[in-house]
């Protein structure tokens, strides 16, 4: 069995999986940023040419860059924000290669999302955001897809999971814009100065949904998880209505896990 906890940001997935780590210690926690076979958030996704030439620009962290690195078949996956450096750039230039928010045709992230879970194989691990947060943001924010293609995404994803073990824990958050501002005051740089939200609101201000829309900083981006929040409740009751338990956020109690 694996777990794939999804909710919205500041909804409590990073505790909850930590919670359900220390109480079953057998199974392992997969979060944004580490390598995991089914999620590519914060990675680079390359081929091998890429890969030499990242190599060869950042010689002078080769050996964390090969450390963080995975080989799958002819691609590259590089935990680039698992790397600490001071050089210029590094991070800007390796999010390039992300495949999320409209970097990849429709038809490539497509293919790479659906094979990806089509060659699953894990077991007795805790997956923070893997099923629907990247996807779902990439698809409303950027490609601009209605409610109705992405539930028949989702229903291409759920037939690519048939034969898979997993349970889906979903943190339904009953105050968004009180969870979102309570991130923002958590999630501050040693001056005191909120820096989380500030890429957030560059990262949603920018994106094509949200200039089509007229939305913009707080009140745009509560608007949108809003709407995000109703679409992730609707898959989960209508693609996956029995691989699905519902949690409260901020309230999730005791939890036994399959």
């Amino acid at each position: 069995m694996n777990i794939l906890i999804e909710g919205l940001q500041g909804s409590g997935k990073s505790t909850l999986a930590q919670h359900l780590h220390e109480k079953n210690r057998d199974y392992t926690p997969v979060l944004e940023g580490d390598y995991s076979p089914i999620e590519l958030s914060w990675c680079a996704y390359v081929n091998e040419e890429t890969y030499r030439n990242i190599l060869q620009k950042y010689a002078q962290i080769r050996s964390q860059i090969e450390e963080k690195t995975v080989v799958e078949g002819s691609m590259r996956i590089i935990c680039y924000t698992k790397i600490r450096t001071d050089i210029p750039g590094f991070y800007q230039d390796l999010e390039q290669y992300e495949i999320y928010n409209g970097r990849r045709s429709f038809e490539d992230f497509r293919s790479i999302i659906l094979e990806r879970y089509r060659l699953w194989q894990d077991d007795r691990r805790i997956y923070e955001c893997s099923l629907m947060q990247n996807i779902v943001e990439d698809l409303i924010l950027f490609r601009q897809k209605s409610d109705a293609e992405i539930l028949r995404f989702y229903e291409e994803i759920r037939k690519a999971l048939e034969g898979k073990a997993y349970r889906i824990y979903y943190l339904e958050s009953k105050e968004i814009r009180a969870n979102i501002e309570a991130v923002k005051r958590e999630r501050i740089d040693s001056q005191g100065h909120e820096r989380w939200f500030e890429m957030v609101c560059l990262f949603f201000n920018s994106s094509p949904y949200a200039v089509a829309h007229g939305l913009k900083d707080l009140d745009g981006f509560v608007t949108h998880l809003t709407h995000r929040q109703e679409l992730e409740l609707k898959i989960c009751r209508e693609i996956f209505p029995e691989r699905t338990t519902f949690l409260t956020s901020k309230n999730t109690g005791t939890i036994n896990l399959p």
